[in-house]
């Protein structure tokens, strides 16, 4: 069983103005905590020495008071753990005051009514929850091969900047980023991306999510319109409708999104959100000719781009595509990137690349959000990148993924035979199964997560609804077996769903 450590000590207030002994108070305390589920069965309690000096008094009235919780019940001693909250305490006997504090708080709030917030916190309590995300099993979307991981190099590296960090480390960050940080990612983008930036435009955030959120802090108001992919990346969706704007789907064929539709709606968009690289989920390349026609409107109607450079370092057929913000003459892209599919997703490492003229709102933006990110982690990656372990890296996931790539599409071809289509299999961690056409793809990921599979619907990409349903399955951390096994299991959880009324 977890104990608490003994260090962490009770915020216990004795009142010296009561006639109520100093002893008297402190099992008052400790019982009522107890009672209230405060202080939890088995959780240690600190010692009476420590205690007593955290009170300023003498460890008399510490030792009555403990004496009297263990004769009682309510304490217990253990060899090597000191004394601890007594394990034996029945839950009926400490939940019924918390259970009467939410028989209280639901009354009033069914006397009163739904209690007020913001119309944005209104529609997020409307998102549906994402089941498919509970379970790190086959088919998890956006994993990659962590097993794969150089983590011994990594290692070393952490324990070089942990082992004597100096106070610039382990002091506040600058809001933008670790400056030499910043410098790696420009001379990364500029060689491999065809950015064109400099460290002053690079802004560091803790994931291509808090780029998009900040993004659309500092372009958007509320009931702006923005047009984004559909299908897309729902979480572009949320970052958007936290900001309040109103979105604008717009559909995408074997060219991506269709600029056409955009310009079509005239000059009341603010802003476009685009994955040119690699559109999400649908895995399609943005044509030249829409980026051009696209950059060009939104020099026009001075519009805001933003694109999401998602897994653009893994294509398998072709070489790797330049980001639309090359291209830009205009400084209307604002390029989005992430660390964590080509690292980990834990290390919580990304950026933005901002115009020059917007890098104080979007400094200020990131400020008011957390201040910085982890700069001991900026640190470590920037030598990663500096020492060639990271294109390193990047080349030997891209043969990996190339090879579950195919024996996925195997797979698929082996065990579902023509009744399902695959989509975007030539770049990235992930691909699209179109399902037989009446299937529902929401009802094949529930049957899918009973047995272990993390199958995301393809359908909850859409804000207009999909006239096939289909699945979004991540192949970046499973090797041979598990992917057999898994579209095994998936079939019978697509048949399973078919069967029912």
């Amino acid at each position: 069983m977890k104990h608490i450590p003994a260090s962490f000590l009770p915020p216990i207030a004795l009142d010296d103005r009561t006639k109520t002994p100093r002893y008297r108070q402190l099992y008052d305390w400790f019982r009522r905590a107890i009672l209230d589920g405060q202080m939890r069965p088995g959780q240690r309690v600190p010692s009476t020495r420590n205690l007593a000096a955290e009170l300023n008094i003498s460890r008399i009235p510490v030792l009555n008071a403990y004496e009297q919780l263990l004769a009682e019940g309510y304490f217990e001693t253990f060899v090597g753990a000191g004394t601890c909250v007594a394990r034996s305490i029945p839950d009926d006997t400490l939940s019924p005051p918390a259970v009467i504090a939410r028989k209280g708080l639901r009354e009033i709030v069914e006397k009163r009514g739904p209690r007020r917030i913001s119309h944005r916190g209104a529609a997020l309590t409307h998102v549906p929850p994402q089941s498919w995300l509970d379970t790190l099993g086959a088919f998890r979307v956006s994993l990659p091969a962590l097993d794969h991981f150089p983590i011994g190099i990594w290692s070393k590296l952490v324990a070089r900047h942990s082992r004597r960090p100096p106070r610039g480390i382990m002091a506040y960050g600058d809001a933008m980023g670790y400056l030499p940080f910043r410098e790696a990612i420009a001379e990364y983008l500029g060689a491999v991306r065809g950015v064109r930036c400099e460290p002053s435009q690079i802004l560091v955030t803790t994931g291509s999510q808090q780029a998009l959120q900040i993004s659309a802090q500092v372009l958007l108001d509320p009931k702006d319109r923005v047009c984004i992919e559909d299908p897309g990346y729902p979480g572009a969706r949320l970052a958007f409708l936290t900001a309040g704007a109103q979105l604008i789907p717009v559909r995408v064929d074997h060219d991506g999104m269709n600029v056409a539709e955009i310009i079509g709606r005239g000059r009341d968009v603010r802003a476009v959100y685009v994955t040119p690289s690699h559109q999400y989920p649908m895995g399609m390349t943005m044509s030249a000719s829409r980026r051009m026609l696209l950059l060009n409107w939104a020099a026009r109607s001075g519009a805001w781009i933003i694109e999401d450079d998602y897994d653009s370092e893994y294509r398998f057929g072709s070489r790797p595509i330049a980001s639309l913000q090359g291209l830009d003459t205009d400084g209307r892209v604002i390029y989005v990137g992430t660390f964590s599919k080509v690292m980990f997703p834990a290390l919580r490492l990304g950026y933005v690349v901002v115009p020059k003229d917007l890098v104080p709102a979007f400094a200020a933006a990131r400020d008011a959000a957390d201040i910085f990110s982890s700069t001991l982690y900026q640190a470590v990656l920037t030598d990663f990148i500096r020492e060639g372990h990271f294109a390193r890296h990047i080349r030997r996931m891209r043969m990996l993924y190339m090879e579950r790539r195919r024996a996925l599409v195997n797979a698929i071809q082996m065990q579902m035979g023509d009744t399902t289509d695959v989509i975007g299999a030539e770049a990235g961690m992930h691909l699209v199964l179109l399902l037989p056409r009446g299937t529902h793809d929401v009802a094949v990921s529930r049957r899918a997560a009973e047995k272990g599979i993390s199958v995301m619907p393809l359908s909850t990409c859409y804000l207009k609804p999909p006239t096939r349903g289909g699945l979004v399955l991540g192949y970046g951390g499973l090797d041979a077996r598990q992917i057999h096994d898994g579209i095994r299991k998936l079939k019978m959880s697509v048949q399973s769903a078919r069967a029912d009324p």
